[in-house]
Formats: C-alpha cells, sequence, structure tokens
C-alpha cells in the first residue's frame, strides 16, 4: 500500500513507497497526449464549416479537459503523485491548448497573434520557472493561475462550439479576456518573484 515502510536488511525501516508510475492518473495523462492529434485533426477536417466535425472537435476537447481534472483529483485522493505526473501534466495542458489555438488558427477562426502571444507567455514563464528551480527557488502557481485556465478554456470551447454568426463578437470578448488575464498573471509571476528578492 502506498506510504507503507519497508524494512531494510540492517533492521532499519525505509522510507515510504513511491507509488507506481503505472496508475490511472498517469494513463488518463498519456491518453490526453496521445490524443491531441485526433483532436487537431478533427477540427482542421472541421474547417469552421462542417458542423460535424466542429461538434466532434469540441466533444474530444470537453472530455480531454475533464480528464485534465480528473487525473489531478484521482492522484492527490488516492496519494498517487508521481514525478511522471508533475512533468506530464503540464506538458499535455500546454500541448492541448497550443493545439487549440494553432488549429483555429488555420481554419482562419482566430487572429495569429492571440495564439502569439499565449503560447509565449505560456513557455516563457514555464521556461524562467525551471530556470528558477535550477537556481533553487520555487516559484508556486500564479493565484490567477486557476482564471487563466478556465477563461482559456472557455473561449477555445467557444470558438469550436458550432454558433450561430452573432455569437462571433462575444467569443472573440471572452478571448480578449483570456489573453488579458493571460499576460497579467504572467507579469503577476515576474513582479511576485521581483518582490522576493
Amino acid at each position: 500500500m502506498s506510504g507503507a515502510t519497508t524494512n531494510t536488511r540492517d533492521g532499519g525501516q525505509a522510507g515510504p513507497d513511491k507509488p507506481s508510475n503505472f496508475n490511472l492518473p498517469n494513463a488518463l495523462t498519456s491518453l490526453r497526449i496521445l490524443l491531441i492529434p485526433v483532436f487537431a485533426w478533427l477540427v482542421i477536417r472541421g474547417d469552421n464549416q462542417h458542423t460535424t466535425w466542429m461538434w466532434w472537435g469540441f466533444g474530444v476537447f470537453a472530455a480531454l479537459m475533464i480528464t485534465d481534472k480528473l487525473d489531478g483529483d484521482i492522484a492527490r485522493a488516492r496519494n498517487l503523485v508521481t514525478d511522471f505526473g508533475k512533468i506530464a501534466d503540464p506538458i499535455a495542458d500546454k500541448a492541448l491548448m497550443t493545439t487549440a489555438l494553432v488549429c483555429l488558427n488555420i481554419i482562419g477562426a482566430l487572429p495569429v497573434w492571440v495564439t502569439v502571444v499565449i503560447v509565449v507567455r505560456e513557455l516563457g514563464i514555464t521556461v524562467w520557472r525551471m530556470v528558477m528551480l535550477r537556481r533553487g527557488r520555487v516559484v508556486p502557481a500564479s493565484k490567477g493561475g486557476k482564471l487563466k485556465t478556465a477563461l482559456q478554456t472557455l473561449a477555445v470551447g467557444l470558438y469550436l462550439f458550432p454558433l450561430p454568426a452573432w455569437m462571433d463578437t462575444p467569443t472573440f470578448i471572452v478571448m480578449l479576456a483570456a489573453v488579458a488575464v493571460t499576460v497579467v498573471t504572467g507579469l503577476q509571476y515576474l513582479w511576485d518573484s521581483r518582490r522576493q528578492q
């Protein structure tokens, strides 16, 4: 059982057993990564014109985002947090969101600059946090991180969802809000780090 201690040959005790990488949360994370190309194909096949394919694209995106929350909840509830999960989960998140934005660019539904701003911020902060970690400084998640993720997910979902033309402006406004929060939380990381120096 996870968390149990084992006796060593000299009669002492080893530390708690680490959970195996072969568990349900990691399987869901891996499945999410494997299904990203399928999602991309559906969106490009839909081309923002074929309703059935766009519905499928939206459905797969929604399912993948649900598994994102599900795998984290299961890992924490069952004490199945692993090093693999810590690395693979954020990679899966960023890969899915980046793929979604690029696909929306390809089918002409979203301006390229939106994708550039979001991707540069996401990758930039990720690399910066890794550099800080190598220097022995752990940068905690931004306070607005959950809001950023929620807005990005909602905005992409609205673009994928086959909506009537009159929803184009409200959908774009939601995306602008997602971009604004993404940029602000990125700056917040840098500001908070500078204050702690």
